[in-house]
């Protein structure tokens, strides 16, 4: 019964997008819906359901989940500490009265704090409050969603973050799986490879942001002073230069190798503490700090568990092994495989967070892509760009309804798609230069990059090279 698996995925995507429920009762109602129909027909061993709760159990016993409750607190202690606005507010008066301050000073806040946010919701969330205030300022309403749906989904591509850590681990499975199916002998990616992967991307994408946004901030609009009203206090110049040196550092580390990032956001998390304790600022606030670290917490391993049921049931009715026996008799190169996939991801990405795309699309449709193109790391930084854009592409991107539905006054979709445009374009050179480059998402790599920095004349030839002997 592969039309069920099929029929289930379906119907969990237009579930999420239509029915306004959670996106874990959604996937825990199919999988149910799919699990009863599948043991009645005798298309499913009902001892697989059985199993459920012990692979659920191991599960959430894994290391890497222990940084998910880290990162969630970092989120709630960077919001409720007021650290945000104390670094806009500073940032932006280093930037003077020039009308570009307040913008690029929120995509710098957006690439700051969007990794500790933990998702483009929750990131977008933030900006909404602490940025969008300040854009509105110059009477430009299309402007001001753009530019907080871009900094949101920053965390998406700027290390090191939840997000990559979820991806990391996932595709580390997926890698498994596909090498396994392939018969090939490499080493499986981990989660400091695809940190190290999409570092030259992700700022390669906030340098084009920040140099368009300064562009077009000369160009037009009224000079705005941003916090023009309030003082500039040396304690807010040392407490930026702090937070800002102190993500820097943490990046270093987790992108050398020094550090894991569950050590690093550990780390922070104890130092946010520190400082709320000694400021005094935590005082009557933990009940918020920890009701809101909880439920972000709460929400993602709701969503890992219903994503982990629904994937063994669509694996238990066969669907994951006819994907991959049809990918594999497709009589297409490695380079139609990938380019399908990442055009799959970009139509999940209309209606799925990224938590949600990790736990649900990746498991199922990376096995198969990671057959015939091993490079995984390769693989995961074209998969975030593509995610990235596709939570921008106006009327259904993620980013741009939750950005529309925050600001009070109305934008019309050609107004955004003006505000949005340019910002697409440079990801999608950025995009396009990876695809062209795989050395892009090697920049640590041993092997010299003016040797392997070479354009792809086809790419097909490159993916073939590329994959092991037998």
């Amino acid at each position: 019964m592969t039309w069920l698996g099929l029929a289930m995925f379906a119907l969990a995507l237009a579930g999420i997008a239509l029915s306004g429920l959670p996106a874990f009762v959604v996937l825990i109602g199919v999988a149910s819906l799919a699990a009863g129909l599948g043991v009645a027909f005798g298309a499913l061993d009902a001892r697989l359901i059985q199993a459920l709760p012990l692979r659920l159990v191991g599960l959430l016993e894994h290391d890497l989940l222990q940084a998910l409750a880290l990162y969630a607190l970092v989120g709630a202690l960077l919001h409720r500490l007021k650290l945000a606005e104390v670094w806009l507010r500073t940032v932006g008066r280093w930037l003077g009265p020039q009308p570009a301050a307040p913008a690029i000073a929120g995509l710098g806040l957006g690439a700051l704090t969007a990794p500790m946010n933990g998702s483009v919701g929750a990131s977008l969330a933030m900006l909404a409050h602490t940025v969008a205030p300040q854009l509105r300022r110059q009477g430009r309403p299309a402007q001001t969603v753009a530019l907080v749906a871009v900094a949101s989904t920053l965390g998406v591509i700027v290390p090191p973050s939840l997000v990559l850590l979820l991806l990391g681990d996932a595709m580390m499975r997926a890698h498994t799986e596909g090498l396994r199916a392939s018969g090939v002998l490499m080493q499986v990616v981990n989660n400091q490879d695809v940190v190290r992967a999409v570092l030259l991307p992700g700022a390669l994408v906030l340098l084009w942001c920040l140099g368009w946004t300064a562009w077009a901030g000369r160009r037009t609009g009224p000079r705005v002073e941003v916090a023009a009203a309030e003082p500039g206090r040396r304690g807010d110049t040392l407490l930026t230069l702090a937070l800002s040196g102190a993500v820097a550092l943490m990046l270093a580390a987790v992108a050398s190798g020094r550090v894991y990032a569950v050590e690093a956001a550990a780390a922070a998390g104890m130092a946010l503490l520190a400082w709320g304790i000694a400021s005094g600022q935590l005082r009557g606030q933990w009940r918020a700090v920890l009701d809101e670290a909880m439920t972000l917490t709460g929400m993602v391993f709701g969503l890992l568990v219903a994503a982990t049921t629904f994937t063994l049931v669509l694996r238990g009715l066969g669907t994951d092994a006819w994907l991959a026996a049809l990918l594999r008799q497709a009589e297409v190169g490695p380079t139609a495989v990938l380019l399908g996939v990442l055009a799959l991801m970009l139509g999940c990405a209309f209606v799925l967070d990224a938590f949600e795309l990790i736990f649900l699309v990746v498991p199922i449709v990376m096995p198969p892509l990671l057959a015939v193109v091993p490079d995984a790391a390769w693989v995961s930084a074209l998969t975030l760009l593509v995610l990235q854009i596709g939570y921008l592409l106006p009327p259904l991107g993620y980013a741009v309804l939750m950005a529309r539905a925050a600001e009070p006054e109305r934008v019309g979709l050609a107004a955004l798609l003006r505000a949005l445009l340019p910002y697409l374009a440079g990801m999608a050179a950025v995009l396009v230069a990876v695809l062209v480059w795989p050395s892009l998402a090697h920049p640590l790599s041993a092997t010299p990059a003016a040797a392997t920095a070479q354009p792809v004349q086809d790419l097909d030839e490159l993916l073939r090279q590329q994959a092991p002997q037998r």
